[in-house]
């Protein structure tokens, strides 16, 4: 079986900027006075995206955070996230001094929008994780969103390159967030990008991300109101470095090949999978075009011992099979976050949890490595379920 969590090889085109760099020893963003790699990572996302503004920070988790204090929410400010997302969502939250807030989330790994609309008065802001590169109702999120005046932040770490009804996911909200941790579309190691056509946000984020002094004058392209916030605003340090933005700078032509790649070898599997009758891959929404480097998928009619008993079988069998809700400490577990000031129950999301799957499929994979993934876990299932139906029947 093909190790699923190994990464695909960092471009030679990075290769000649890091020994440049190593060479020189200018890895701080603001040594340069202008066109760092940094910066000019900055420039080449923004038009990527289509988007006035971007800022590089070292990791997703710092973009949402300084989204956050970017908004200017007061202490305590309530933010309305999914219940199915990343503990380092609702961490952001508590690290900005505002509270978590759960929503349900149904069994397609989307936003409840009946519980949505219930919890969304009274909440400051909302923060929409599309957990797994799966979208939401976006149209109807940013409806109800802009009837409260509430601002929307969109988590799209794991959906570079997603499309919702024709526009870039982490584009619909005020501000978009992505990851490029190592097991993302592009891999930095680490590193964030927050992007946004607020002028003012973006100003405030700079400064709070470590631009000290005049260092935001390197960011001068921006042509945002620097010299409104400084030293007004206390300085986080989360900026990202000149190495990271050479490793990630050339992936960025990458990404149309690697969505394409990824989307249909999402589509192959997911296509074998359904034809068992214990697994049940949800379809994308009609105005979604995802870019899947992974597949979800939940598991029918199995006991709790069984589904334990079918993570076991695809292990054997070379496939490493994470079952939300049954993975000890599992940090998409909503029950696990015991930090958050708030413990609520969610019923709809632990009985989501309890059945959803979890396999890594990065766009690198061939076709007879596809092939051998989904036999495998059509081939688990029917180990753990059929000596069951022949006794039934």
């Amino acid at each position: 079986m093909p190790d699923t969590h190994q990464a695909e090889p960092i471009p030679e085109a990075a290769r000649a900027e890091i020994e440049r760099l190593l060479l020189s020893g200018d890895l701080f963003r603001y040594t340069a006075p202008e066109d760092a790699p940094v910066a000019l990572l900055e420039r080449e996302f923004a038009a990527l995206m289509g988007v006035r503004f971007a800022l590089a920070v070292s990791s997703c988790s710092a973009a949402l955070f300084l989204s956050l204090k970017a908004l200017g929410l007061p202490r305590g400010a309530r933010v309305l996230i999914p219940g199915f997302t990343f503990a380092a969502v609702p961490s952001a939250i508590v690290h900005a001094d505002c509270v978590p807030v759960l929503c349900e989330v149904g069994m397609d790994y989307r936003i409840d929008l009946d519980d949505f609309a219930v919890k969304l008065p009274g909440v400051d802001a909302v923060m929409i994780s599309h957990m797994r590169g799966h979208t939401s109702d976006m149209d109807r999120i940013m409806e109800f969103a802009e009837a409260q005046g509430v601002p929307v932040v969109e988590d799209a770490a794991h959906s570079l390159g997603t499309l919702w009804d024709g526009r870039r996911i982490g584009t619909i909200g005020r501000v978009g967030c992505f990851s490029f941790q190592s097991y993302k579309l592009v891999n930095g190691g680490e590193g964030g990008m927050l992007i946004t056509d607020d002028a003012d946000l973006v100003a405030r984020a700079v400064i709070m991300s470590g631009a000290y002094e005049h260092n935001w004058k390197k960011h001068g392209a921006l042509q945002a109101p620097f010299e409104t916030w400084q030293n007004k605003l206390p300085l986080y340090n989360m900026r990202m470095s000149n190495l990271a933005a050479a490793v990630i700078r050339p992936q960025l032509a990458e990404i149309p090949r690697r969505v394409r790649d990824g989307r249909a070898g999402h589509d192959f599997v997911a296509e074998r999978l359904n034809e068992s009758p214990w697994i049940a891959v949800p379809p994308a929404l009609p105005k979604e075009e995802r870019a899947p480097d992974s597949i979800q998928f939940n598991l029918v009619g199995m006991t709790r011992e069984a589904r334990a008993a079918f993570a076991e079988a695809a292990d054997r069998r070379g496939v490493k099979v994470q079952v939300f809700g049954l993975s000890r400490d599992n940090a998409r577990a909503f029950w696990n976050w015991e930090f958050l000031p708030e413990q609520v129950e969610l019923p709809r999301t632990r009985a989501m949890l309890e059945v959803a799957c979890d396999v890594r499929l990065p766009a690198r994979l061939s076709r007879d490595e596809l092939e051998a993934i989904a036999e495998a876990l059509v081939a688990a299932a029917e180990e753990v379920m059929a000596p069951e139906r022949a006794y039934g029947t």
